[in-house]
This record gives structure tokens, C-alpha cells and sequence, in this order.
């Protein structure tokens, strides 16, 4: 695989190295990709296309529970969800992990044992990210050593926003050589980024800097993934392997709940990546009550009919 061009090396070299390249970006066309995601959200598909969609979206759930009413009772129940999403249904799909805050990450990580389901844990002071830099990545360590495979971290928006460019990948850099063999996802919280341009800036720092997975969002404020910076950050992991060899996942996360939503943010994957990123291992969504909207949605292509309101369980 194609090592990292020297370009980008030189890139990240100081403040104002990092700037110029990221300000040498192509300018983002507003219009244009709003259009484009809206074009692509028309597409339609036949049933047993659909039938394949809603199982692949299924797999793709990180299953997640960020409150703080919490308890490991709750974890566990969502673990046995993420496990066997339809009681009624064998042949329904794993989803692909359980996302849960640090102190949560044992109770879920002994739930998940041997099942192929990952645990996911936020870390870095989730969600403001509001914290020393020696406290986000105790915070990582802890969500390691409790046994998660996947860290989602929270960029500092301030420091992105007032232009320190460079410190936010010496963190994400930082956090990277905490995470040991667990993926590193790495969240800008869009809604806060407030242009498009600022959002195609941040996802080559993501990845430059390492991340394994750009997200879109902490599903905690009020503007989250929509399929126009998702189809954004879909063109930067593209055009990102095309001229490093290096492959990175999406996770768009917040706002995303029936199996329509899903379908479109499938299509544009296929449509902007390709096909190499319709799989778990490189797309996820951060969703919990996508998960229900789903199983009925394939039980009505099983049956013929939709279920009662008792047939998914709440989370």
C-alpha cells in the first residue's frame, strides 16, 4: 500500500504549513453538493435490493446509549439487542457495536464477550470536549483497559474554530498513540463547524492525523448528520485513498431513525466512495432507533404486514 505523499508530511510540519494546505483546498460548492445529496436521496430501489440494504444497515449500527441515566442493567439489555435484534427472527444481523461512555465500557465489553460485537466507548471528554489534554487521554486509557475495541473522540471545536489547526492534530495524533489496537473515530461536530469548507478542512486533518473512522457528530446538538457533509466527507475519504493508498471509515451519527434515511445514505456511500465502503468494517451509523424503524421495515418484506407496537423493544 502507497505510503503517505511527502506533500502531506511537509503539510503537517508547522501551524503555518498546515494552514496553507488546508486553506489550498478546493473551495466546496454549496449549492452543488446540497443538490447532488438531495439528487442521490431520489434514487429508488427494488425489494430485494432493499431486502440487502436494511441487512447491511443493520450491521452497520454502532447501538448506542450516552446518558447519564445510564445504569449497566441498561447495557447489558442493549448489548443483548446489538446481539439478537430480532428475538423473533435468527437470521437478523449482529449489529456492528454497542457505544457506551468509558465507565460503561466493562459492563458492555463482558456482555459482548465472544459475540464479534465491538464496544465502542466516547472518550476525550464527550461531548464539548472540554478538558486538558493529560485528562482526555486518561479518559482514552481508562476505555481501553475496561476493554473497548473503537474510541470516538471529540475534536476541540474552539481550538478548530480560532484557526489552531495544528494542535488539534498533535491531539488527535495523541490520542491515536493511546487507542493501541482499538480504531480511532474521530467526531468534528459538524453543526458547530458552521461552513462546508470548514467541514472538508477537518476531515483531512482527521485523517492525516491518523483517525480510522471521520464522524459527523455527537448526536448532541441540534444539526447532526445530513447527507449533504456526509456526502462531503465521503468525497475526502476518496479523494484521501485515491492519493494515499489509505483507506478511512464514515460514521454519520444523530438524526438518522427510519430504514428511508438509512437507504439514502447507503446509496450515497455506493454513489461517492464505492462499493469498498458498503461494508461495517468502513461505514457505520450512529443510531439507536434507526435499529427498531429497520426490523419492522424488514418484517414487512417477510410477512407482507407490519408488526404491532410491541414487536421491537424499547431502548
Amino acid at each position: 500500500m502507497p505510503t503517505t505523499a511527502p506533500a502531506f508530511s511537509d503539510a503537517t510540519a508547522s501551524d503555518s504549513a498546515l494552514r496553507r494546505f488546508l486553506f489550498g483546498l478546493p473551495g466546496v460548492d454549496a449549492v452543488g453538493l446540497e443538490a447532488r445529496a438531495a439528487s442521490l436521496g431520489t434514487r429508488s430501489i427494488k425489494t430485494t435490493a432493499k431486502a440487502y440494504a436494511i441487512d447491511l444497515a443493520i450491521s452497520m449500527i454502532d447501538l448506542t446509549t450516552l446518558e447519564g441515566a445510564d445504569t449497566p442493567g441498561k447495557v447489558r439489555a442493549l448489548a443483548a439487542k446489538a446481539v439478537n435484534p430480532d428475538p423473533t427472527d435468527r437470521t437478523a444481523p449482529r449489529t456492528a457495536a454497542v457505544c457506551v461512555y468509558p465507565d460503561m465500557a466493562a459492563t458492555a465489553a463482558a456482555a459482548l464477550a465472544g459475540s464479534g460485537v465491538k464496544v465502542a466507548s466516547v472518550a476525550t471528554a464527550f461531548p464539548a470536549g472540554r478538558a486538558a489534554l493529560d485528562v482526555k487521554l486518561a479518559d482514552v486509557r481508562d476505555a481501553v483497559a475496561a476493554g473497548a475495541d473503537e474510541i470516538d473522540m471529540v475534536i476541540d471545536r474552539g481550538a478548530f474554530l480560532s484557526g489552531r489547526f495544528l494542535k488539534v492534530y498533535e491531539e488527535i495524533l495523541a490520542v491515536k498513540a493511546e487507542c493501541g489496537e482499538a480504531r480511532l473515530k474521530v467526531i468534528f461536530e459538524t453543526g458547530e463547524l458552521s461552513t462546508y469548507d470548514n467541514i472538508r478542512r477537518a476531515s483531512w486533518i482527521g485523517m492525516l492525523a491518523g483517525a480510522d473512522f471521520i464522524k459527523t457528530s455527537t448526536g448532541k446538538v441540534a444539526t447532526n448528520a445530513t447527507p449533504a457533509n456526509t456526502l462531503l466527507m465521503l468525497e475526502a475519504v476518496r479523494d484521501f485513498r485515491a492519493q494515499t493508498g489509505t483507506q478511512i471509515g464514515v460514521k454519520p451519527a444523530g438524526g438518522i431513525r427510519t430504514t428511508k434515511d438509512a437507504v439514502k445514505f447507503l446509496v450515497l456511500v455506493n454513489e461517492t466512495a464505492g462499493e469498498d465502503w458498503l461494508d461495517p468494517h468502513w461505514f457505520r451509523f450512529g443510531a439507536s432507533s434507526l435499529l427498531n424503524d429497520l426490523l419492522m421495515q424488514r418484517q414487512k418484506l417477510s410477512t407482507g404486514r407490519y408488526s404491532g407496537p410491541d414487536y421491537v423493544t424499547v431502548d
